[in-house]
């Protein structure tokens, strides 16, 4: 059997465990990853290699910045001036994503969620709302304010990078044309409708997640403790913005906060570890090995030029459209949505010079569709973050976000030939 073969039927096992749910997500993406080293399919360097990815070490990192504000009681204190301003749980939920939606179109939509996943813990813990009800839409938010600019997401320079190659690029704030209407859309879409598939679930004790929903008496804890794990979060989050600037990846300066506030004695050795969720780590992980097999097999590529070729040598420019767009939203909930970009851009831009459309409406659809990950807690990091801290399961994910994802489709493919005609 060829190496692209046991990588599909690994992927047909990952959905079909993901969704059956009958032992641990994140032991399921263990046996993916050994499997392919077993069966030779992967080096064993390769599969373990999402182990170090630089996501895993800003998840640790921002987990013990994290932990520093519930510990110290920040969290509980920011959360309670957010909730003056929103007294009803939808009213929280329209100024959570519009928050999150617009501080990922200028950050990284990973970044964000990360940085905002502690404070709303703080406003649910403070309110008493579910922080299953609230999670899920600011992740959502993060993805769809991704497409708010060209360095909202990796995605989005991937493609840009390809569109160079051809003499063409995308402006500063093009992909907003698609992407602001889907972020206001989706806001929309949870204040009707999506709440309704939003889990209620209450809020997990310490002893079920990383981060505690019990009520603590935070009076003992220094104000310098307090101040310091804020003022921790606000440099970390500026030396995100400014990461280009001072050179300084989003991974590091989350390390270095996460060191300054041990080592201050602000959050002590032992709580910094148990604030880390090893089943993001282990899930997130196991599964980026499956996304390596996917491309370095081929089979990711044999999936896309399969489905493509369905629509035969003269394809219509909507036919073409929806397939490119569909095509992503798949594969992007199974594979992170950085690597279905970096896989599917080449091929697509490939199909576009081949039948003589203009690659800048191919890309343009590739990435907007890749950055619809919203109804797995693989698609994409920031889902896997809260896929714990919520108490969320698989399904949860489904119901909330294929119908978010049917909203995204419905708005792309509306706008998406208005702005970007595949035939000018």
């Amino acid at each position: 059997m060829s190496a692209s073969s046991i990588t599909l039927l690994f992927l047909l096992f990952a959905i079909v465990m993901f969704v059956w749910e009958k032992i641990p997500l994140a032991l399921t993406a263990m046996i993916v990853c050994i499997g392919l080293v077993v069966t030779g399919v992967l080096e064993p360097k390769t599969a373990f290699l999402g182990f170090i990815d630089s996501n895993v070490i800003l998840f640790v990192a921002m987990f013990i910045i994290g932990g520093a504000l519930f510990e110290t009681g920040m969290a509980n204190k920011i959360g309670g001036l957010v909730s003056r301003f929103a007294k009803t749980e939808r009213q929280l939920t329209v100024a959570l994503m519009l928050i999150t939606g617009l501080m990922s179109g200028f950050l990284s939509n990973t970044g964000t969620a990360a940085i905002l996943i502690p404070v709303v813990i703080g406003i649910a813990t403070r309110s008493g709302f579910s922080r299953s009800r609230l999670l899920m839409p600011l992740v959502f938010a993060a993805a769809m304010g991704g497409n708010l600019s060209l360095i909202g997401a990796p995605g989005n320079l991937i493609a840009q990078g390809l569109l160079e190659q051809n003499g063409m690029k995308f402006g500063f704030f093009e992909y907003a044309k698609v992407g602001l209407p889907i972020l206001i859309t989706g806001i929309i879409y949870f204040v009707l409708i999506g709440y309704k598939f939003l889990p209620g679930k209450e809020n997990l004790s310490l002893e079920d997640s990383i981060y505690s929903g019990k009520t603590h008496d935070y009076d003992s804890v220094p104000k310098w403790k307090q101040n310091l794990s804020l003022i921790t979060l606000v440099i970390t989050l500026l030396a995100m913005v400014f990461e280009d600037v001072i050179g300084v990846k989003l991974y590091i300066s989350a390390c270095v906060g996460a060191i300054l506030l041990v080592t201050a004695r602000v959050i002590t050795e032992k709580q910094a570890y148990q604030s880390i969720d090893s089943q993001v780590i282990f899930l997130f992980g196991g599964t980026l090995a499956l996304a390596a097999a996917l491309k370095e097999t081929g089979a990711g590529a044999e999936i896309a030029g399969t489905i493509i070729g369905l629509l035969g040598s003269n394809p219509s420019p909507f036919a073409l459209l929806v397939t490119v767009f569909v095509l992503s939203c798949i594969l992007t909930n199974f594979m992170s949505n950085t690597a279905t970009t970096a896989l599917l851009a080449p091929i697509c831009l490939s199909i576009a010079n081949q039948l003589g459309a203009d690659p800048r409406a191919v890309l343009m659809a590739t990435v907007i569709g890749a950055s619809c990950a919203y109804a797995t807690p693989i698609g994409m990091p920031a889902n896997t973050m809260i896929l714990s801290i919520g108490g969320y399961k698989f399904m949860d994910y489904v119901k909330a976000g294929l119908p978010l994802i049917v909203v995204s489709t419905v708005v792309s493919l509306i706008l998406l030939p208005l702005f970007f005609p595949f035939y000018p």
